[in-house]
């Protein structure tokens, strides 16, 4: 029965860096392979053009890249995924391409989808990237939520943050 997995990549990646990790994509693959033997890993994520080696790199590790145009604002770069990602997952829904499906992302504004999918029974499960930084919206649907905090350290390198040295203040 096929497996579709969803993962919101910047909601990912930012949790990972604000745990301390930088996530090695081809091992994340193999883990979420391991794990659930996906049919589709679907990677919503916003197009940098000069980030092109990266996504073949994505490719190549087995995620199917779906791109949201990016705009630059001052020195930000804003592309939210969202509504990709959950038109990805209705039109995947109703066309069958999948028995049941799992969310990566701990953000609140998918919990109206988790609910949806649930209701239908159509949800495996969700996936938040932390523990901390799991949306209350996305909690108090009643899904069943896995946290990568107790995974991370399978599939990224731990990031080492140096110290500011002491400031001498005997002067």
């Amino acid at each position: 029965m096929p497996l579709n997995i969803y993962i919101d990549g910047n909601n990912l990646y930012r949790a990972a860096k604000d745990s301390g990790f930088k996530i090695d994509y081809l091992k994340f693959r193999g883990w979420l392979r391991q794990k659930y033997n996906p049919t589709g890993v679907y990677l919503f994520i916003g197009l940098v053009p000069t980030r092109a080696t990266f996504y073949e790199y994505l490719q190549g590790c087995g995620f199917v890249l779906i791109f949201k145009q990016t705009i630059s604002v001052g020195s930000t770069i804003k592309g939210n995924c969202d509504a990709e990602l959950v038109l990805k997952v209705i039109s995947d829904f109703y066309t069958r391409s999948f028995y049941t499906c799992i969310l990566v992302t701990g953000d609140g504004d998918f919990g109206c989808l988790a609910e949806f999918l649930m209701k239908n029974d159509a949800l495996n499960a969700v996936i938040a990237p932390s523990r901390a930084r799991c949306s209350t919206l996305l909690r108090n649907k009643g899904c069943e939520i896995e946290f990568l905090d107790e995974h991370y350290h399978k599939f990224s390198i731990k990031i080492i943050k140096e110290k500011a040295p002491d400031a001498d203040v005997s002067a």
